[in-house]
């Protein structure tokens, strides 16, 4: 009786995802830009799980729905999020505007050296201002090994506030898009070039759409402070885990 059970369970289960999956149906699409032609880079479906690369002139396909999320991310362009309706699932070609990375909201890029000019007449560009060890400095310990604590590492904090003042400037720009360039930006400042491509086995090209997928995540939220750096790393040591099961589509 047990198994019985067991295996009419086991049948709904298949018939739910077998449902799931056959909801979807084959997105076409093509990204572009006013200036480039974009022909390389990645797209990815959270919901389903799945992605696909971006082809000749910038064409690709991926299993879709209404209400799927789909990241944008390459190396020539800036990645981007978009949650489909049911008139993106209808066109029967889906277009997508991309900007270029050289074209990025450049007053929205944060580097660790940043000033804040608003904060002019007060005390806070002392505290900005980075100096080097003198003779009355503490001095360093170059023999220990080192946690890997970036030397002037970036404030998230103070990043997430600027970016977000910026952006707010902008019309039509939602607050997601501000939340995954902050950690975007964080993240790539606050860990090695090795921790990406040695760690976490990624290609140059499938760094920004890890950190896409990543900031997705309201998990990510949780470790944004410095003291959590060690926390934010094993959450996306496993949460690499889990993009490289997604299916990649070949085009």
């Amino acid at each position: 009786m047990k198994n019985k059970l067991g295996i009419l369970i086991a049948c709904l289960f298949c018939q739910i995802v077998l449902g799931q999956n056959n909801s979807r149906k084959s997105l076409h699409g093509q990204v572009q830009n006013d200036f480039l032609a974009i022909e390389s880079g990645y797209v990815m479906n959270i919901n389903a799980n799945v992605r696909t690369f971006i082809g000749a002139g910038g064409l690709f396909d991926i299993m879709a729905k209404p209400k799927d999320t789909l990241l944008f991310s390459g190396l020539a362009f800036q990645s981007k999020k978009i949650v489909l309706t049911e008139k993106d699932c209808s066109q029967v070609l889906f277009s997508v505007k991309l900007d270029l990375v050289n074209n990025q909201l450049k007053e929205v890029v944060v580097h660790k050296d940043l000033k804040v000019k608003s904060l002019d007449g007060g005390s806070q560009k002392f505290v900005d201002m980075q100096f080097e060890d003198d003779r009355q400095s503490t001095a360093k310990n170059t023999v220990m090994y080192s946690d890997q604590t970036i030397k002037y590492g970036t404030d998230f904090v103070r990043i997430f506030k600027d970016v977000k003042k910026l952006l707010r400037k902008k019309e039509g720009v939602q607050e997601d898009v501000i939340s995954d360039i902050a950690f975007a930006e964080y993240a790539k400042d606050n860990f090695t070039p090795d921790f990406f491509s040695k760690t976490l086995d990624l290609k140059p090209d499938e760094i920004e759409l890890f950190l896409m997928y990543c900031s997705n995540d309201a998990e990510s939220k949780k470790y944004l402070k410095p003291d959590d750096k060690f926390q934010l790393m094993d959450f996306m040591v496993n949460k690499n885990k889990e993009f490289k099961k997604a299916t990649v589509i070949q085009k």
